[in-house]
């Protein structure tokens, strides 16, 4: 007797407010069972448990498949993504992904396995792009004396005309700056806008 393989499902949204009913058509409309269905709601890619994704991992037998609609539902780090495909490799069993570069991935097939690993390698490298950029960004915003967003700290004129007094009186103007929680150029703005006092 051939043994059965089955397509084990897992989708995921992130807020209770969510809702998963376009994964799960998209999962059903591929094959799999609706048995073979596991949802988690409310839970980051982020956490290391996923209650019905463990679920799902354990409910694979050899020759099944996970199926999975796109490749962030299984994590954020292409190290993890690897780690599991190859997990599931030693286990006898897949990972389809149903919009993989816009196409449908299976890691039973070579084919599969590799564009598996260059879209993970892709994902992780575009998620490093976007926090350099959004480092870089902060970095120059600061060195501009810019604002970073976040609630400002107002300072009154008299605030302002104290920290002058500390400059004049042989205080780093850094310093009295970084105490302020503002930048030196934004200190010496501030100074320089003072309404003269009569």
């Amino acid at each position: 007797m051939v043994a059965r393989h089955s397509l084990i499902g897992y989708a995921r949204v992130s807020t209770r407010r969510q809702d998963a009913d376009r994964q799960v058509e998209d999962l059903l409309a591929a094959g799999v069972r609706r048995d073979d269905l596991y949802v988690d709601h409310g839970v980051s890619g982020a956490r290391a448990s996923r209650p019905k994704f463990d679920k799902a991992v354990a409910a694979l037998q050899e020759g099944d498949t996970l199926v999975i609609t796109t490749l962030d539902r299984l994590g954020r780090s292409t190290q993890n993504m690897l780690a599991f495909a190859e997990t599931l490799r030693e286990r006898g069993a897949g990972l389809r992904v149903l919009n993989l570069g816009g196409g449908d991935v299976d890691t039973h097939t070579p084919m599969g396995s590799m564009v598996f690993t260059v879209m993970a390698a892709l994902a992780q490298m575009e998620l490093e792009i976007k926090r350099e950029r959004i480092t870089d960004s902060v970095a120059k915003r600061r060195a501009a004396g810019q604002d970073l967003g976040g609630r400002r700290q107002t300072f009154t004129d008299s605030q302002i005309r104290s920290a002058a007094h500390l400059v004049e009186a042989g205080r780093p103007a850094a310093q009295v700056a970084r105490d302020m929680g503002m930048s030196r150029a934004t200190l010496y703005r501030r100074i320089r806008d003072l309404p003269v006092s009569t």
